[in-house]
């Protein structure tokens, strides 16, 4: 039977199907990322590895893979960490998860936009450090976020998620941005299909769905910061290279705009120091997918596009190259 190895923790789900369909499954549970030497031999060894987005597989881990390797079953939504098309040239099959994470990232996206909003984190540290003796009237005072505008850039399962919040729990006035319109989207919530800049000069709160590709790479940069309001919000659950980390660091620091709340990084997983001291930005550790739902069903998901491909199905979350 096929040998499946797991690079990093996932919830019981997953490897439970795989083992009642009789496969062996090694699992790393040391609580850190395999280095490149086990990834090489993981690549080596078993038939299926399930990665994370914490892995970079390019040419050269793929090329250094025996034959025995088939598949390659990322546990994730993306899969920009995976070199596909030389997966592809190897015979290597690569798998997502494909439409998954869409309730779980919108709910983050909202509380990292309230949380800049309304100052939720430094007014817990206000707390916390004994500083609160009276109500005062005017500590901590912000704009409401109801009736304000949202720029959506990106109206995939994530983008449209997060307009249905919008619209429908806080009134606000969408403007949107993607390859095409959506009629559907703008009959429901009143939304309005508006190219980037304009959108960046009228949005409130800027948030980014999109995936990360040559064309979306840095495409928030300085250009784009400078266009915004200074009372500005921006948001990025997406990937951390659709931000220009230096132009948004300058950004933040400069007041061109008001605040950033940011759960993914340039170069994960380090974060630059200047970041980390800035008063008018929330980091995240990359978690906006991580409610118990959504892990499970990546679990399940990635289990079973391993079955599928070995039954020979053609797995939900393949990732089809042209």
């Amino acid at each position: 039977m096929p040998k499946i190895y797991i690079t990093t923790a996932i919830p019981k789900i997953g490897i439970d199907l795989l083992r009642k369909k009789g496969f062996s499954v090694k699992a790393n549970e040391t609580g850190k990322p395999p280095t490149r030497d086990e990834l090489k031999n993981a690549f080596s060894e078993f038939d299926a590895v399930i990665t994370s987005v914490a892995d970079k597989i390019d040419e050269e881990l793929i090329s250094d893979a025996s034959g025995d390797l088939k598949i390659i079953a990322n546990y994730a939504v993306g899969f920009d960490n995976i070199d596909i098309l030389f997966a592809k040239r190897k015979g290597i099959a690569v798998c997502n998860t494909p439409g998954v994470a869409g309730e779980a990232v919108a709910e983050h996206t909202f509380a990292l936009i309230l949380a800049c909003l309304k100052k939720i984190v430094d007014a817990d540290k206000y707390v916390r450090m004994g500083k609160y003796k009276t109500w005062d009237p005017m500590l901590y005072v912000s704009p409401q976020l109801w009736g304000k505008i949202i720029g959506i850039i990106g109206l995939g399962r994530i983008g449209t998620y997060v307009g249905h919040i919008a619209y429908g729990g806080f009134k606000m006035n969408i403007l949107y941005h993607d390859l095409a319109r959506v009629e559907d989207f703008e009959m429901l919530t009143e939304a309005k299909f508006t190219p980037v800049s304009h959108l960046l000069a009228k949005a409130d709160v800027i948030t980014l769905h999109v995936p990360l590709t040559a064309q979306t790479k840095h495409l928030i940069g300085r250009k784009e910061l400078r266009q915004m309001k200074e009372s500005a919000i921006l948001i990025n659950t997406s990937r951390g290279p659709v931000v220009d980390q230096e132009a948004l660091i300058e950004a933040l620091s400069q007041k061109w705009i008001a605040a950033a709340g940011l759960d993914v990084y340039e170069h994960e997983p380090h974060i630059p120091h200047e970041l980390t001291t800035l008063g008018n930005v929330v980091l995240t550790p990359h978690t906006a997918s991580a409610t118990q739902e959504c892990r499970d069903e990546m679990a399940r998901i990635s289990a079973q596009n391993i079955i599928d491909f070995f039954d020979g199905k053609t797995p939900f979350g393949l990732v089809k190259v042209t």
